[in-house]
């Protein structure tokens, strides 16, 4: 599957690596070095993914994803030196659908964007919409609705319904729920599952912290109650 890929680093070193391994993949690759020239080059050429540094001069990642994704659905791996949990939080709370901490080898960076790629919409999904007591789950479209109103959702919070959805009342692990976000580094990334469940309820359920139907099950996982909530 090739692809538009705009990488935005502020290292020249680490960016040339990038671009050099997408384009051995077959994809078109665009390399910029700071914030703005992200958010224009985003703007102006619609990748189908950025590949975004937060540590960058002048408009950091974290507010280019942040902007970005008021504008588009457009697919976001952030890249980060940071290692603490908040900018991990912060980072998926802003809508980036991945996040890969430096240093990191190029080989796993390849393995996340066929993920996220392979994943994202390309017009030929089966028109299924699935309806799971007051959440509705349009596959096609993808779009949730809450008793008939849509809410928006990113896309890894969007997959974890998609994947529950198939099977009400069945428990998913976290390191399946992963598997469906992003099929690799289940081990040391599951706490990200924690966070899209965690906001999934603050826009599905009618009180979040008594969550009626997507339901921890403690020392498992998490299952979606087939119930009407």
């Amino acid at each position: 599957m090739c692809a538009k890929v705009l990488v935005a680093d502020d290292d020249p070193r680490q960016a040339e690596v990038v671009r050099r391994y997408l384009t051995a993949e077959g994809h078109e690759a665009l390399v910029v070095h700071d914030g703005h020239a992200a958010l224009d080059e985003a703007r102006r050429r619609r990748p189908d993914l950025l590949v975004l540094d937060v540590m960058m001069p002048g408009l950091d990642g974290l507010q280019v994803c942040r902007t970005l994704r008021q504008e588009s659905d457009l697919l976001v791996l952030m890249l980060t030196a940071r290692t603490g949990e908040e900018n991990l939080l912060l980072g998926l709370e802003l809508g980036a659908d991945d996040y890969l901490t430096k240093p990191y080898s190029p080989r796993e960076l390849m393995a996340r964007v066929r993920t996220l790629l392979r994943r994202a919409p390309r017009g030929e999904s089966r028109p299924d919409v699935r309806r799971i007591g007051r959440i509705g789950v349009d596959l096609a479209g993808r779009h949730v609705t809450v008793d008939g109103v849509e809410v928006e959702c990113t896309r890894g919070e969007f997959a974890i319904l998609a994947a529950m959805s198939e099977q009400p009342d069945r428990v998913f692990t976290r390191a399946q729920l992963l598997h469906h976000t992003r099929g690799i580094d289940r081990s040391s990334t599951e706490r990200t599952i924690d966070v899209h469940v965690m906001n999934l309820r603050r826009k599905v359920e009618v009180d979040p912290q008594r969550p009626a139907q997507l339901i921890t099950v403690y020392g498992v996982g998490y299952k979606i109650a087939a119930g009407p909530g």
